[in-house]
This record gives structure tokens, C-alpha cells and sequence, in this order.
């Protein structure tokens, strides 16, 4: 059973930092392209960022490039999200995803709230 646990949400200022994880087992985590998608309050799902199996290739949203970075550890089994610069406009809940475009498992997501 493909299990996902995200990390590393919580509230932040407007400028602040997060970094997400996100724990994967029951399946061969080095061998999955992965991904973030984010879903703001009264929104649909947002694709935010994929990233291959090897972690040599990744993807952004443009509404996060420069600020995001997606990174993947296949000996921890486990799928990282760094945010800098926040802006009230990241404000959503956050889940990993088991394919690099958003499609598949989905864990059970962490809250990031960037306000004032």
C-alpha cells in the first residue's frame, strides 16, 4: 500500500521560509517521478513542481520559480519542498504526489499559511 506522509507546513510571514518533506513507503520510491500540488482555500489542485526518479530533472509552476525547490533523497525515501520569499498568495494545503504531474497517490497534505 503506497503510503505518503507529509511535513513542514505551519504559518509564516509574508518573506518567510518553509521547507516540506514528504516520507513515501510501500513502493520503490528511487524508481517514481514525484511531485507537489497545492490546493488553496475555494481553489482547484495546483500543480507546483515535479521532479524525475533520479532527481536530475525537475519542473516549476513560473507563479514559483526562484522561490521553490524540489529535491529528493532516494535513500531517506523522501521528497523535499523548499520555499523562500512566501507570499500570502502560497497559502494552501500541500500534498506529494506519486507521478511528476500531479496524478497519482497523494498524501494527506500539510498546511502552509503565509500572513501577517
Amino acid at each position: 500500500e503506497v503510503q505518503l506522509v507529509e511535513s513542514g507546513g505551519g504559518m509564516v510571514q509574508p518573506g518567510g521560509s518553509l521547507r516540506l518533506s514528504c516520507a513515501g513507503s510501500g513502493f520503490t520510491f528511487s524508481s517514481r517521478d514525484m511531485s507537489w500540488v497545492r490546493q488553496a482555500p475555494g481553489k482547484g489542485p495546483e500543480w507546483v513542481s515535479g521532479i524525475n526518479a533520479g532527481g536530475t530533472s525537475t519542473d516549476y509552476i513560473d507563479a514559483v520559480k526562484g522561490r521553490f525547490t524540489i529535491s529528493r533523497d532516494n535513500g531517506k525515501n523522501t521528497l523535499y519542498l523548499q520555499m523562500i520569499s512566501l507570499k500570502p498568495d502560497d497559502t494552501a494545503l500541500y500534498y506529494c504526489a506519486t507521478t511528476r504531474t500531479g496524478w497519482g497517490d497523494w498524501g494527506q497534505g500539510t498546511q502552509v499559511t503565509v500572513s501577517s
